[in-house]
């Protein structure tokens, strides 16, 4: 069983920020997959699906970006999946838009969400996909990461949408060390 995690904020208000890249991406792979992402539960939005005779859940933590790691450690304990069973997709400020970047393990980065989900996991050792939402030199970085994506940066983020996406579903098929091949 496989655990897929994108992370944002919800609500109307969040939806085409910068900080909701990981929830553009499930609903990409939702799409692709034909499922959607809506059954209330785990402080988050979640869908549980069949791939190729593996269960599979997408989950969107509706708890805020900061709180993320609640919704991660309720779904995984529901299911009873393990750490190196599940992949959580974010943005990251220190790629440019739309660049991906799939690693097994490491640390939060700064990032918040990702800092709360070590913390409620009580590891760093699970798969992630993030994608570039760039850095802005004159704007703090919480009026950046919820700031909208500029028309100039469109085509670049709807690429990474689209790889991040991609790499997800090759991990299905062929396993994280495959898509990290396929991807960096």
């Amino acid at each position: 069983m496989k655990l897929i995690i994108g992370l944002g904020n919800p609500g109307k208000e969040y939806e085409k920020t910068r900080h909701n890249t990981g929830f553009m991406v499930i609903d990409r792979l939702a799409n692709k997959l034909g499922v959607s992402v809506e059954r209330n539960k785990f402080k988050g939005l979640y869908t549980k699906l069949k791939y190729k005779g593996e269960d599979v859940i997408l989950l969107k933590p509706q708890t805020f970006m900061n709180l993320s790691g609640e919704s991660v450690r309720q779904a995984m304990d529901f299911f009873k999946i393990k750490q190196e069973d599940i992949l959580v997709i974010y943005d990251d400020m220190d790629m440019p838009v739309g660049k991906l970047r799939l690693r097994q393990t490491g640390s939060a980065g700064g990032h918040n969400g990702m800092k709360n989900i070590i913390l409620h996991t009580g590891s760093q050792n699970f798969n992630r996909i993030r994608v570039g939402i760039g850095r802005h030199p004159y704007m703090k970085v919480v009026d950046y990461v919820l700031s909208q994506f500029t028309n100039d940066e469109l085509q670049d983020i709807e690429k990474g949408v689209e790889d991040a996406s991609n790499a997800a579903i090759d991990y299905l098929d062929n396993g994280f060390l495959h898509a990290m091949n396929n991807f960096n």
